[in-house]
């Protein structure tokens, strides 16, 4: 189609107003006076007015939109894993070994570790199509008009596959306190500042608070042409990407220096940052190393020293857990550390209490780094300052005697409040029975005005009974009750994780259920049994035994069966028309998501490998196959298209029926 006059005129202005934007925002190195940018900003503003047409990457798109009544949820199409951390040298240490059992003399990147919001951006095509939060690493919240107000990151890229590039979402330490000056209501540090920027739902405070995005890592790549960490910040840089930089280390000592380099440069830059990254630079080495449920295995997060601070412990209260357990809070002075006012501090039972020399009124040192709470380091001053902390006789929430454990106090009352709602609130969680809206303040609702006791109670709810609570509209029962009903059908590992065995995360409860397929199973296992088990140990193992050998627990058991919920393990058919194939796909399918294309090859029989490799036997190629395709082709690899793999599957269904 021929461009017209307006046409390269808008085509034009995009292109010059896009390279002063990236010389201003990203280089930091502007050619040009603000007057000369406005005008020709307005000219293609009138111009977009005139012809009713807008370009992908024009400009105008960062001036952000309306207020969103909420945030989407959008899956990632890999998973944003976070990192593992260390704090001691002989932590990272023990990272090294683990890397350079798999690549001897391996080089490393090492990079600043901001303090802000993990932000994943998705392009199609060379266009840039939205931005997510990290959210539980598999999805997130579509936060695009939010992060389309900011000019750190292109409009569009000279990659024309699908990308997903990830960075954090941060706000400068002089921005903010530039903002402080005039804010009616001043913000307390720079990290809690970005989140609330992004998830804010108008646009307009989020460019009003100036965030921005420093990119460090490309998290997927339909097409990968890249094999280093190194090539990856190249890539960033040369696509027009902010990045921060880093150093490429080649040996342990020179990451050290580098890490040590950090901790001092970090209080002269105008970012906050509380660590070092460490990551292994070559991307073969890092399939090899592989995840962990939480993390990837090739890098680490060394955080510094946390800071700390001196306050006066005036109160200690006690806050029943889960399991019953007594944790003791001390109520302190306020004081600001590390960026926020701190009021409480934990200490962790009697035994840490007589240990530290923590006295009701005396000063303590305490500690701020990755703990919600901040911990109390121990007394500081005269000797026997204050008064004495006395252990409780009885249960703050429930008056039973406390039954006292090694260290620790416990409630044995099941019933105990506290205890009850933090039962049912893990039970409810995303990593278990997921039943979204019962937070741990509903279940104590649902406890003191429906005497719901046990998680088996909830599925014996109904819309009159909810109803009669303050606040429960018909929308908000409706979608209670729908949840509730959803979460019958459960995978077993995620069942096993609500009941809340001592010990079992949730590694342990997918071991479990791909070892025993049943919880009838797993409750008649003796401990033999289950310590043979790779990740089970003779604690673990006893705890698993003893769970199930209560009747209370066993009884609970039943009744949740006898609700209707429905434990199930997902099995792999073993005469499927995938059965004993380790299938790699790539390029892009018309017909459904790599996501669910996964899934149907593992029910099927199929085991997925992210890439081309000696064992892999079948490659899927859809629309825009590149280097795995020429790989697996270079290899001798079966390869099929998107068509002959639709009938695979349609075939593999019907002979399931």
């Amino acid at each position: 189609m021929q461009q017209t006059p307006q046409g390269a005129r808008m085509r034009a202005l995009v292109d010059t107003l896009n390279r002063y934007g990236y010389e201003y925002y990203v280089l930091d190195a502007p050619t040009v006076p603000d007057s000369e940018y406005d005008k020709l900003y307005d000219e293609l503003a009138a111009l977009e007015k005139e012809t009713g047409e807008r370009l992908p990457d024009s400009p105008t798109r960062r001036v952000g939109g309306e207020p969103v009544k909420a945030f989407a949820r959008h899956a990632h199409i890999a998973r944003l894993y976070s990192l593992d951390k260390a704090v001691t040298d002989e932590q990272l240490g023990a990272f090294f070994t683990r890397v350079e059992k798999v690549q001897p003399n391996a080089a490393y990147t090492v990079e600043y570790k901001y303090d802000g919001l993990t932000m994943c951006l998705t392009y199609e095509g060379g266009v840039f199509v939205r931005a997510t939060t990290r959210g539980n690493g598999t999805e997130g919240e579509d936060v695009t008009a939010q992060v389309l107000t900011m000019h750190s990151f292109p409009l569009s890229i000279s990659y024309r596959g699908t990308l997903e590039v990830k960075g954090e979402a941060i706000i400068r330490l002089s921005v903010l306190e530039a903002y402080n000056r005039t804010a009616a209501e001043p913000l307390k540090n720079a990290r809690n500042a970005a989140a609330g920027a992004v998830r804010n739902l108008d646009p307009a405070v989020t460019a009003a608070r100036h965030p921005e995005i420093l990119f460090y890592d490309v998290n997927y790549m339909s097409e990968p042409v890249l094999s280093t960490q190194e090539e990856a910040f190249a890539f960033l840089q040369k696509e027009g990407f902010k990045t921060f930089g880093y150093r490429l280390c080649r040996t342990q000592e020179e990451v050290r220096a580098a890490i040590d380099d950090i901790e001092v440069q970090r209080k002269r830059i105008d970012v906050l940052t509380d660590g070092a990254v460490v990551k292994l630079n070559d991307f073969a080495a890092r399939e090899q190393l592989g995840y962990t449920d939480k993390f990837p295995r090739w890098a680490i997060a060394f955080k510094f020293e946390a800071e700390e601070a001196q306050t006066v412990v005036r109160e200690v209260i006690w806050q029943v857990g889960r399991t019953g357990k007594l944790t003791p809070l001390a109520l302190v002075d306020p004081v600001e550390l590390a960026g926020a006012t701190v009021r409480r501090a934990t200490l962790n039972n009697m035994g840490d209490i007589r240990r530290k020399g923590v006295r009701i009124g005396s000063a303590v040192l305490i500690r701020r780094s990755n703990e919600v709470i901040p911990e109390i380091l121990g007394a500081v001053g005269g000797e026997g300052e204050g008064q004495p902390i006395a252990p409780p006789a009885v249960c703050p929430c429930c008056g039973t005697a406390l039954v006292e454990e090694g260290a620790n106090l416990f409630c044995p009352n099941k019933n105990c409040r506290p205890r009850v709602a933090a039962q049912i609130a893990n039970f409810a969680s995303k990593n278990a029975m997921d039943i979204d809206g019962l937070s741990e303040m509903t279940a104590c609702r649902l406890y003191d005005a429906l005497g719901v006791r046990r998680c088996s109670d909830l599925y014996a709810l109904t819309a009159e009974k909810l109803a009669s609570l303050e606040g429960f509209g018909d929308k908000k029962v409706k979608n209670l009750l729908a949840a509730i009903q959803k979460s019958k059908r459960v995978p077993l590992d995620r069942f096993l994780f609500a009941l809340g065995i001592g010990g079992i995360g949730r590694v342990a409860s997918a071991d479990l259920a791909a070892r025993f397929g049943s919880v009838q199973a797993l409750a008649a296992a003796s401990a033999e049994q289950l310590v043979e088990m790779e990740n089970i140990g003779e604690k673990t193992a006893s705890n698993i035994v003893a769970w199930f050998a209560d009747p209370e627990n066993a009884a609970e058991v039943s009744r949740l069966l006898e609700a209707g919920v429905q434990p199930y393990v997902e099995q792999k058919s073993a005469s499927g028309p995938f059965a004993g194939e380790s299938v790699v796909l790539t390029g892009t399918l018309s017909s459904m998501k790599r996501s669910e294309a996964q899934k149907q090859i593992e029910a099927l029989g199929g085991t997925c490998q992210s890439s081309v490799t000696s064992k892999t036997t079948l490659v899927v190629a859809g629309e825009s196959a590149g280097s795995k395709l020429e790989k697996a082709r270079a290899l001798g690899i079966r390869v099929i298209g998107e068509e002959e793999f639709a009938k695979i599957l349609a075939a593999g269904k019907a002979d399931a029926k």
